[in-house]
């Protein structure tokens, strides 16, 4: 999501509502107008803006001020309790194989950055202790596998390949060797692909069914906007 000026544009949509006795409908519905339009061009999901707005309009009509708030103070309060449950309302946090290995299968875009990621996924379960390993299955996209040991040689992670062999075969095998040299943790780095290709949205569901991950990890921009929902739409019916 582009959130450049969304802080300013959603204060200068609720500074209209300060002064006022009561959250009447009329003003809480102008005020959340302006906010639903500062989400919009923030490239926010119509969807996630419209049910968002629903909420808050809901919780703000017909309550009476707290004697210590303002109006406008209190639009404020529910609106950014209602931001922060859109985004998860909570830290999500990775769950744990009951098995000695835990897979960690990263999946997304073209660009979206997912051999950065991994790699700082593993350096940051290294420092937590951990003994994870990267398993290089991307074999399209030119000097992937060498991006993966550069960045994992940074983290100080051993980086599991096979050149240009079958993805789901290196990921099989990834499984194999980690258990066998007892690391803890193998995060899978797959190719980068449109969610509307076809045969490389196959290859993820065959990768899944071989190593059948503790969980799959979509990566996606910062900067890709509302179409971010219709991705994760699209990863998810196929593996899910």
């Amino acid at each position: 999501m582009a959130f450049e000026g969304l802080s300013e544009k959603l204060q200068g949509a609720l500074r209209k509502m300060t002064g006022r006795g009561k959250l009447t409908e009329q003003n809480v519905k102008e005020g959340m107008r302006e906010v639903r339009m500062a989400l919009l061009e923030a490239d926010v999901n119509y969807a996630v803006a419209k049910d968002f707005i629903k909420k808050v309009t809901e919780r703000c009509v017909g309550q009476e001020i707290l004697s210590s708030l303002t109006p406008g103070q209190q639009v404020i309060k529910i609106v950014n309790e209602e931001m922060t449950a859109l985004m998860g309302g909570a830290n999500a946090r990775l769950t744990w194989s009951s098995s000695p290995l835990t897979v960690y299968m990263l999946c997304g875009l073209q660009g979206a950055g997912k051999t950065t990621m991994a790699a700082k996924l593993a350096g940051y379960l290294a420092k937590q202790g951990k003994k994870p390993m990267l398993a290089a299955c991307d074999i399209y996209r030119p000097a992937a596998i060498k991006q993966l040991q550069v960045v994992g040689e940074q983290v100080k992670v051993p980086v599991f390949e096979k050149g240009t062999q079958d993805p789901v075969k290196t990921a099989k095998e990834a499984v194999e060797y980690a258990r066998y040299y007892q690391r803890d943790v193998l995060i899978i780095d797959t190719a980068g692909r449109l969610h509307i290709d076809t045969e490389l949205m196959d290859e993820l569901a065959r990768i899944k069914e071989t190593v059948k991950p503790q969980e799959i990890l979509l990566v996606v921009d910062a900067m890709t906007g509302q179409d971010a929902v219709n991705v994760a739409q699209s990863f998810n019916e196929k593996l899910a």
